[in-house]
């Protein structure tokens, strides 16, 4: 039988295997490994939620604990792969960075284009998204159009333990900073995943279901419920394609693209805010570059436009869910 790892297993297993075969990989974030004055060992958390725990025993001073000033070691990370290393930094929240933004977008995301190509870093901003934990509003977002949006920057959202492991290797192995957006929700998540490295290309979405009436297009936690919401339909007669893009930066449009083009109809799932996010950039795509393969209009399923709010029962209401995928799909199909 195959082995199946969880998807925040799976995410330490990619950074180990990358320390193991590259002693320039370095880890850095909150909590890692205790603070001043800790037991060590013993006291070694691995982050919030444990993703890097195990690690500090194996590597020692490669893995690093950080002040809680994502200003300062942001920049550090930033400015260690800009001279050689390949640092892991921890943002713990991507709710958190409006303080250490103008370090990714303004510095990092520039480098090789101001210095003429002459330029590499290298880093990995690992970070939390999305809700169902009832974090309340300031830890609980899903902000990846805003980092999307800047160029020099790669974005990459797994869906699975599978893409979680194959796609931060690559991340690591990649010369341009790439921020790594982790749906919290999804790490008790487990798949099949092969034990040796592997790498995901970058710009290569996953084709995670084929059909021929409608596409779905969803990100992170939003696959599993857009492969939930599309079983429910097929066993009503409806059949959905759901394309997966892996990553928004770059973005495969070419898989997108030909996927509407055999359905004609496209519905759109995004845990991020409606306006100005993926969801929106998507539509905008298909409508500009496949308008003539549209049977219907494009179905956008998001949050209303308010932060994620804490009340559990309205959070429930707040999240994209498979019954309104289903309720999306068959509102287009005659």
């Amino acid at each position: 039988m195959a082995r199946k790892l969880s998807f925040k297993d799976a995410i330490n297993e990619a950074i180990a295997q990358e320390m193991e075969r590259d002693q320039s990989v370095i880890v850095m974030g909150e909590d890692n490994v205790g603070g001043a004055g800790s037991p060590g060992e013993m006291d070694a958390w691995g982050g919030v939620l444990g993703v890097t725990k195990g690690l500090y025993p194996k590597f020692g001073e490669r893995v690093m604990d950080t002040p809680i000033s994502e200003s300062a070691f942001i920049g550090a990370a930033i400015g260690a792969a800009s001279c050689g290393m390949r640092p892991i930094a921890e943002l713990m929240f991507v709710d958190f960075m409006g303080v250490c933004f103008d370090q990714i977008y303004n510095q990092a995301a520039k480098f090789r284009y101001m210095f003429g190509g002459k330029a590499e870093t290298p880093v990995v901003i690992r970070t939390m998204i999305g809700g169902g934990f009832r974090a309340a509003a300031q830890h609980s977002q899903c902000l990846y159009p805003i980092f999307t949006h800047i160029p020099g920057l790669k974005c990459v959202i797994p869906s699975g333990p599978y893409e979680a492991k194959g796609l931060l290797i690559q991340a690591i192995r990649d010369n341009d900073p790439v921020i790594f957006f982790e749906h919290k929700a999804m790490y008790a998540l487990k798949a099949e995943v092969p034990e040796e490295p592997y790498a995901l290309p970058f710009g290569e979405a996953k084709l995670l279901r084929s059909g021929e009436q409608v596409t779905i297009v969803a990100f992170g936690l939003m696959v599993q419920r857009a492969l939930q919401a599309a079983e429910a339909l097929a066993n009503n007669g409806i059949d959905c394609e759901v394309v997966d893009p892996r990553t928004t930066s770059p973005l495969d449009e070419t898989t997108i693209l030909q996927s509407v083009a055999k359905t004609g109809r496209l519905v759109v799932v995004d845990e991020a805010y409606p306006r100005c996010g993926m969801a929106a950039d998507i539509s905008a795509l298909v409508a500009q570059k496949g308008f003539e393969s549209l049977q219907a209009p494009v179905i956008m399923v998001t949050p209303p436009h308010v932060p994620p709010p804490f009340n559990g029962a309205l959070e429930d209401l707040y999240m994209p869910d498979s019954a309104r995928i289903e309720a999306a799909v068959q509102s287009i199909v005659k």
